[in-house]
């Protein structure tokens, strides 16, 4: 924060005000007092002001709104340092960001009018200069009595229309660092990164409230505690131990993307070592398409080393997203793991993708989709969670994808799935591997169907089925151009490379025409 001058002396008459200002600045800086901040030092909990200043670049953080208090209720302004959200600008990395850091210790840095007109100001002067916005998330709610009767509403809902829309100018990046109810919520399922400190709770409103509204005890965890919303909901893109690494992720969240979405993603340097795996992918995948393996092997062996960041790694298991450099370009992966449902494609998978699709799109990085998969999870469970239009929405949203989307067959790629997965000229360039497998479905279930209701011999059967997967083979699709490129497996980082080279958007600078700027971030 920019220092401020001192006083020659105590004495000395403050002709200028400057002993008021100091005054007010020290009892702003105090936040809520002395014990409530020990309290959280001794639980190993950051508060407020140390969250900002572990995050940015050392001396680049100024305030806004320092001295605003309550101006809801007259006999709270002694009461309301900063009326509970510490809010400006800095930088990280060297690029400029605007935060909102919620002071838990000031009210249960609830939500009132002053402190959500600074949160408005920021979110407003990062979308307009470009640059992400950050919420570091721990708020009880809305502020009562200041929100309640009709006054209180009006005085604080409703008067900013765009105050809960995002058309992806910028990106958001939100920490959940405790109790998160009402708006603090809200900006953390709006944002394209959300991070999750184990301990603390995401719901729509406290569990006291909740308790009350349906008459029962509600424990804080059921109602939205990390393991739901990183495993049932998928609201939560990671987890972590504590404040330091959840801060630490959203800082390498923010390394792969563009400031804002009319420039391309920053480059990286290519560590040394990068590759070298790659060269060992036939043996990382079995050729026999029964046998399971891990996916995410195949992702770090194509990726630069150690540039893989995971997103969403508990939920929708059969596939995996992932941030990724290659050959120091930001790249976003997206790949079937057979280690779940051999690889078939469920309702949270979907959601998962889409979502995914969507965040890429709006910052300009090309989509890279490793392809083995039987296709989508089908039964009365998946029609019950709407999965044709979940199936639908993946689909669109690859095919309003504006950026370069490359795709690789290495095993099996069945149905639908074979479209939704870059197939059918739904990539920019579609490549297989010579174990790839295409089909409308596997040929052990394709001789049932076509049997269906009569009798056959066990080996017409066989044969039935040995012919069938004899068609599934990748020659045929070479032979037509229905794949432009047939690859050794360890040459796929190579092709990758070469491909995302030609690929380059090179007429709009990198930028794509982000159709899916307005897609909700969750539906």
């Amino acid at each position: 924060m920019l220092q401020q001058t001192q006083t020659d002396s105590p004495m000395q008459e403050d002709t200028h005000g400057i002993g008021e200002l100091e005054r007010r600045v020290k009892k702003a800086l105090a936040m809520g007092g002395e014990k409530k901040l020990a309290r959280r030092k001794a639980a190993g909990i950051l508060n407020a002001r140390e969250r900002i200043d572990y995050f940015v670049d050392p001396g680049s953080y100024i305030e806004t709104g320092l001295l605003g208090v309550s101006s809801v209720v007259p006999e709270d302004r002694e009461s309301t340092p900063a009326d509970g959200k510490v809010a400006g600008f800095a930088r990280v990395d060297g690029r400029p960001v605007g935060v909102v850091s919620n002071d838990f210790t000031v009210k249960g840095a609830s939500s009132s009018l002053t402190n959500m007109k600074k949160l408005g100001h920021v979110k407003r002067v990062a979308t307009e200069r470009g640059f992400p916005l950050i919420f570091f998330g721990e708020s009880s709610g809305a502020r009562m009595p200041d929100n309640m009767g009709s006054k209180g509403m009006g005085a604080l809902l409703g008067n900013d229309p765009q105050q809960y829309v995002r058309r992806r100018e910028t990106p958001w990046a939100s920490a959940i660092l405790g109790q998160c109810y009402g708006s603090s919520a809200w900006y953390a399922c709006m944002s394209d990164f959300t991070v999750m400190r184990k301990g603390s709770t995401m719901a729509v409103a406290s569990p006291v409230l909740a308790s009350l509204a349906i008459g029962q005890s509600v424990d804080p965890e059921d109602l939205g505690g990390w393991k739901l919303h990183s495993e049932v909901t998928g609201l939560v893109d990671c987890v972590t131990e504590t404040d330091e690494e959840a801060l630490d992720l959203i800082r390498r969240f923010l390394s792969y993307l563009p400031s804002h979405n009319m420039e391309a993603p920053p480059r990286a340097t290519v560590p040394p070592g990068s590759g070298e795996m790659a060269a060992k992918l036939d043996e990382i995948v079995p050729a026999n398409r029964r046998r399971v393996y891990d996916v995410r092997k195949v992702v770090s062996a194509i990726a630069d080393k150690d540039s893989v960041l995971e997103l969403k790694p508990r939920f929708g298991k059969t596939a995996v997203t992932a941030l990724a450099r290659l050959d120091g370009q930001s790249v976003g992966i997206i790949a079937n793991n057979p280690m779940g449902k051999a690889g078939a494609m469920d309702v949270q998978t979907c959601e998962k993708i889409t979502r995914f699709l969507v965040m890429c799109d709006s910052f300009n990085i090309p989509i890279i989709m490793l392809v083995d998969t039987p296709g989508f999870v089908i039964g009365v469970e998946g029609e019950r969670m709407k999965a044709p239009g979940k199936i639908m929405n993946f689909m669109t949203a690859l095919q309003m994808c504006s950026v370069p989307k490359l795709s690789v067959i290495m095993r099996k790629s069945y149905g639908q799935a074979y479209l939704n997965m870059g197939g059918g000229r739904n990539s920019d360039e579609v490549a297989a591997w010579p174990t790839a497998e295409v089909s409308f479905m596997e040929p052990v279930y394709a001789v049932q169907v076509v049997t269906w209701g009569r009798e056959i011999d066990p080996a017409e059967r066989d044969a039935m089925q040995a012919a069938m997967e004899k068609q599934n083979d990748v020659w045929g699709m070479a032979e037509m151009y229905a794949v432009q490129s047939v690859i050794d497996p360890r040459q796929t980082r190579e092709y990758l490379i070469r491909m995302l080279e030609v690929h380059t958007m090179r007429t709009t600078s990198g930028v794509g025409k982000h159709h899916m700027c307005a897609w909700p971030t969750t539906y």
